[in-house]
């Protein structure tokens, strides 16, 4: 997030660009002013400071290789090994990519080397004092996405021991936005920043979220590995997890809160944003295209905001900060629902908390927290636009009848069984936990959906329960498993082009001639764009192998990014008669409309036909570009499914050329008729 005067400025230019993108500028005009590199490029660095962190780098990467040497058979010595990378990667990414943004970080990064080597050194003799210190602490893992080891903070109370009986509460702080934010920044910042909040007898984890990116797509991924790590590390009470942030995290946690409203025990949104039309003041003759418009749909809170209902929330804001704005445009929702919002007010203050704001919300969240989540909710009001967000603690969703149109349940347990009220689902699981399902054992209890009533199944033994819903023929039936085989759009495989780098993802190089020269030095060009960015964006050094090199192995385990065409790229060319576009010498053929194959590529995402768990993506990296980099609410995804690339129109801060046509897929992933105003014929 940035402050009220830059904000000011930039959504001046940003209204300013959004007219340019209606007057052409999106087919390859020139790209305005305001278009800035994030991050920001470094100072200089001295020859002779170059040569002692290089030393150190090498140093440091070979006491690395030989840890993981030592413990390759040792899983849990070789999990502590990412502690020490955290440090080898601050200082080499500040010195390879030019992000030493003031002298000062110079020495910060010579001492990040040495208590690298040091926590190398105690390692490698078998000790880590590091996991029982109380305390500032900072750890690492390695992330699903691209293998990457990211960092995190700790502050563990006194009272707080790994191998300790007694649960502890984990509140998770997002912080605000940072474009010098590297890693040795965050790293220096959080060896010696409590931070805002420090409640006691409680850990705070202090996120990196992937650096600047309002803990969106990747970022939002961060939060959920590192917490997976914190929870192997002590012993977390799953019903005391409250979620806070402030400016740019302050959209995070409004994010957070609205999509999943189960997983927390409260939130604490600070200022930030809670949308995107409003907060960027997006005029009617500004918007984007519809399609963009409806991708709104993934990140907007407040289209979710019914699902505060589920979650105590505490808002704050200051009196005479511009982005109260969120916390307004958030009561404006939730009143419609029957949800007052309480919110904390500093007095007189602008985008800061006051003292006496920080006593009232800690106050508060101290209550709620003592009162914890509530592990079996007898009532769940739900909303979702997208399976990407399907889930509200017993009550998962596998199906929608239409994607990014609103969903919603209204579900109640009573003695008898369970009540609902369903619109635009069309298939669902009831999932209770063992020792959670309150239906007396041996007795069936009954479902009730939209007045269609069914049997629910005997309870376990163990007192759980798992049984899922489908629509059919228009009423509903029991059915043994959410998946049976038929293609359809599930959780983790309901697109958009971005959905994809929420996980494992491998982008695959084409090692064949393309179709010609034009589309093929496209390719290469977007793929370096989407490799560059992916490391400038969201930390990571995206994985790479040539089309030759691809295994099984590769296919089981992760989304492919194909670049190129059939005929360049060797994995392309095994599915390409089984995907929904058809493309070769003839053209690029969508339904009954063809595009000519010298000036034209598809980009989309589809479940990979080797390997249907899995999607591959045809010719696209994450879909915002240069210009959402300007303003966190920016980053939301700018192409749906699937679009049709005019590459005669250069590429530029929007748009990866002249888009001719774009839209989604249907719920099976069926190709739909003519799309005309962002409706299907």
């Amino acid at each position: 997030m940035i402050g009220n005067k830059e904000n000011k400025g930039l959504r001046g230019k940003i209204r300013m660009a959004a007219l340019l993108l209606c007057l052409g500028w999106s087919v390859g005009a020139q790209e305005p002013d305001s278009v800035r590199r994030i991050p920001p490029v470094g100072v200089a660095v001295l020859a002779s400071d170059k040569s002692e962190l290089e030393n150190g780098i090498a140093a440091l990467g070979k006491e690395i290789e030989a840890l993981q040497g030592q413990y390759r058979e040792k899983p849990t010595q070789r999990g502590l090994i990412p502690d020490v990378q955290i440090f080898h990667n601050a200082a080499r990414y500040a010195l390879t990519y030019n992000e030493f943004f003031n002298e000062r970080e110079i020495p910060v990064a010579k001492e990040m080397i040495k208590v690298g080597l040091e926590r190398a050194k105690q390692l490698r003799e078998g000790t880590a004092p590091w996991t029982a210190a109380t305390g500032l602490v900072v750890r690492g893992y390695v992330s699903k996405i691209d293998g990457s080891v990211q960092p995190y903070g700790l502050v563990i109370p006194a009272s707080v021991r790994p191998d300790s009986a007694q649960k502890v509460r984990l509140d998770c702080w997002f912080h605000g936005r940072g474009e010098t934010l590297s890693e040795l920044n965050f790293l220096n910042d959080r060896m010696r920043n409590n931070g805002e909040f420090v409640p006691r007898d409680a850990i705070v984890l202090h996120l990196y979220g992937r650096y600047c990116n309002a803990n969106k797509f990747a970022g939002e991924v961060d939060l959920f590995e590192a917490m997976d790590s914190v929870k192997s590390r002590y012993n977390i009470d799953p019903n005391r997890v409250v979620i806070r942030g402030f400016s740019m995290g302050g959209a995070a946690c409004w994010q957070f809160a609205a999509h999943f409203p189960g997983e927390w025990a409260a939130a604490a949104p600070g200022a930030g944003f809670a949308e995107s039309v409003e907060f960027l003041r997006i005029k009617k003759d500004e918007m984007p295209p519809w399609y963009e418009q409806k991708l709104w749909h993934l990140y907007d809170a407040t289209d979710y905001a019914a699902n505060l209902a589920n979650l105590p929330t505490v808002a704050y804001s200051g009196e005479k900060d511009g982005q109260k704005q969120a916390a307004d445009i958030m009561r404006r929702f939730m009143t419609p629902e029957n949800i007052p919002l309480t919110e904390v007010i500093g007095v007189n203050a602008g985008h800061f908390y006051t003292p006496e704001a920080r006593t009232e919300i800690n106050k508060r969240l101290d209550a709620i927290a003592v009162a914890g989540r509530d592990p079996m909710p007898k009532h769940l009001h739900f909303t979702t636009w997208t399976l990407r967000y399907n889930t509200l603690r017993w009550l998962k969703l596998d199906g929608l009848e239409t994607h990014w149109e609103r969903a919603k349940v209204i579900a109640d347990l009573d003695p008898a069984g369970i009540t609902l009220k369903t619109q635009n689902v069309s298939a669902f699981t009831i999932a209770m936990e063992a020792g959670h399902c309150p239906f007396p054992a041996g007795r069936k209890a009954k479902i009730r959906i939209n007045g269609n009533t069914l049997d629910l199944p005997y309870p376990n033994s163990d007192r759980s329960l798992n049984v899922s819903f489908r629509k059919i023929g228009g009423g509903w039936k029991t059915i043994v498993t959410p998946e049976d085989g038929t293609l359809r759009k599930i959780q983790g495989l309901q697109g958009p082009i971005d959905d994809a780098f929420y996980d494992s993802f491998l982008m695959v190089t084409p090692t064949g001639s393309p179709l010609n020269s034009t589309v093929g030095e496209w390719a290469a060009k977007e793929q370096e764009h989407a490799v560059t960015h992916w490391r400038r964006q969201f930390r990571g050094e995206a994985r790479v192998k040539t089309d030759a090199e691809i295994t099984d192995a590769d296919i089981a385990a992760s989304n492919l990014i194909l670049w190129g065409d059939p005929k360049g790229n060797r994995v392309l060319a095994r599915i390409a008669d089984k995907l929904p576009i058809k493309w070769d010498t003839q053209g690029v053929r969508l339904g009954d409309r063809t595009y000519n194959t010298d000036s034209h590529v598809p980009v989309f995402i589809y479940p990979n036909p080797l390997n249907p768990k899995k999607y591959v993506v045809i010719n696209s990296g994450f879909t915002f570009r240069e210009f959402a980099y300007l303003n966190n609410a920016q980053q939301t995804p700018k192409l749906p499914d699937f679009a049709v690339i005019d590459v005669r129109v250069p590429a530029n801060s929007r748009t990866p050329g002249g888009i001719v046509e774009a839209g989604f897929f249907g719920e099976q992933w069926e190709f739909l008729a003519k799309i005309q105003n962002g409706r299907t014929k």
